[in-house]
């Protein structure tokens, strides 16, 4: 007598074992009844399943980073490069993550290689290493759509790394020290040319004004003596010599007649 309850308690216990599931808030439950797949996902919460008929597989909704390895590239311009990129992407559709797909985190992230051996392939070495953002947007659009019919999100990609080869590193780096080297003396052939219109605009003050160029000259002076150890000449202007020689001219022909 006591055997038989026994085994109805067991077969109870195992009852509720097997029919009662609790689902976290980020999982959903896809559960096949006989073979068939429900209309839509459980969860969260409490589920009930039939014993030996009904069949739950979950799915997590949280957001997945995938880290894609390295992979190895040939630009547009015939660069070799070594890219690996970031790629988050979640599930917005358990039923059709796990009916459309055998497995949708597989499939993602060989996806994602090739994707990302694709795109940057069909770009210049210059646009890969400037135009990042426009890059990881256009991955992410590629991925998005091919993943929709997954019930997958594909949310951002990011380019994580591009290694050069040493020969491309000191060929840039050559590029970039011309560069350089280019603005300094368009900028010094700039200052100069600015610098030559003052000049000619101040000798045109100075025509107009000949005692300021006087008072121009003994202001340099001034600096000049201002230093220590220093020789300073004193050149005599033919304006001051001028009216002495015509006194003397003067006195000559006075002296003549």
């Amino acid at each position: 007598m006591y055997g038989g309850y026994y085994l109805i308690i067991i077969l109870v216990v195992f009852f509720l074992f097997s029919a009662i599931k609790i689902l976290s808030e980020y999982e959903r439950g896809v559960i096949f009844r006989l073979g068939r797949a429900m209309d839509r996902a459980k969860g969260p919460g409490m589920i009930i399943l039939i014993p030996l008929i009904d069949r739950m597989v979950k799915v997590n909704l949280q957001l997945v980073t995938y880290d894609v390895p390295s992979q190895d590239i040939i630009t547009r311009d015939n660069v070799t490069v070594k890219v690996n990129a970031v790629v988050y992407f979640r599930v917005i559709d358990p039923y059709k993550a796990i009916i459309e797909v055998r497995d949708y985190y597989s499939a993602t992230q060989l996806l994602a290689q090739t994707t990302l051996r694709s795109v940057c392939g069909q770009v210049e070495l210059d646009d890969l290493l400037s135009e990042r953002e426009k890059v990881n947007a256009q991955l992410a659009d590629i991925l998005d759509s091919h993943t929709d019919p997954w019930g997958i999100k594909v949310t951002l990609v990011e380019v994580k790394a591009i290694d050069l080869p040493i020969e491309m590193q000191r060929a840039m780096a050559r590029q970039a020290e011309a560069e350089r080297e280019r603005r300094a003396k368009v900028i010094h052939a700039e200052g100069e040319y600015q610098a030559s219109a003052k000049m000619a605009e101040a000798a045109r003050v100075l025509a107009e004004e000949p005692i300021s160029l006087q008072l121009r000259y003994l202001q340099t002076l001034r600096e000049i003596a201002a230093e220590n150890n220093s020789t300073t000449l004193f050149p005599i202007p033919i304006d001051l010599v001028k009216p002495f020689l015509k006194i003397a001219e003067r006195l000559e022909q006075q002296e003549g007649k």
